[in-house]
């Protein structure tokens, strides 16, 4: 059970975020200061960097919870489970855990978009987060998979999917007017990818099978 406390901070952070966000959609981003976002938030700016080290960690103030969910569900692999099952259930708590319990709301998602395409400081800060996290993900598929996916396979399927989900909701974004329109657009191109990364469970089955075969022998 979450205690008093915690329930406290969480709301002092929810708060710092929804201040944030609305003062960047409001002034801009650039023009808006970390005393205006605490001081919006009815607290100190000492607060504030108890919390958040800068302006761009509210912006992508829920990557790094992303990231350890989605590397421990990684290691939680099915028995018999192929490389595109593991890949289709993280896609699926993914839009669970983004849709549910205070995450993103459609108009903070088309704003998050388009302050990262827009202001240079948070392209390289998304650029690094993204490419931390795919190696990240693709050494966790790889550990998933011993001697059945190598890291190249890995890597590889990880940034299809990953680079196909992100694309599509960028490109299609104009076109959405809801979280769950944009999570449909994210589901669909998931579908497309893992249907094409589908040779790589028959690669990895035969290694599998391969291995079993050298033991038994």
């Amino acid at each position: 059970m979450v205690g008093l406390r915690e329930r406290k901070k969480e709301r002092t952070r929810r708060a710092l975020i929804e201040a944030a966000l609305r003062l960047f959609e409001e002034k801009g981003y650039a023009e808006t200061t970390l005393a205006e976002i605490a001081a919006e938030a009815e607290v100190s700016t000492r607060t504030f960097f108890s919390y958040f080290s800068g302006k761009e960690d509210l912006v992508y103030y829920d990557s790094q919870d992303r990231l350890e969910r989605a590397l421990e569900l990684m290691a939680t692999r099915r028995p018999e489970e192929a490389p595109t099952g593991l890949l289709h259930r993280l896609v699926d708590q993914s839009i669970i855990w983004a849709v549910q319990g205070g995450g993103l709301t459609f108009e903070e998602a088309e704003l998050r978009t388009r302050l990262v395409m827009t202001e240079p400081s948070l392209q390289a800060r998304g650029l690094l987060l993204l490419f931390d996290s795919q190696v990240k993900l693709a050494k966790a598929l790889h550990d998933a998979f011993p001697g059945e996916l190598d890291l190249v396979e890995a890597a590889s399927a990880v940034g299809a999917l990953i680079g196909a989900m992100k694309l599509a909701m960028m490109a299609n974004l104009e076109n959405v007017r809801s979280i769950n329109e944009l999570v449909g657009t994210a589901r669909r191109a998931a579908e497309l990818t893992l249907d094409g990364l589908r040779a790589l469970d028959e690669r990895a089955a035969s290694r599998a099978r391969a291995d079993q075969r050298g033991i038994a022998s």
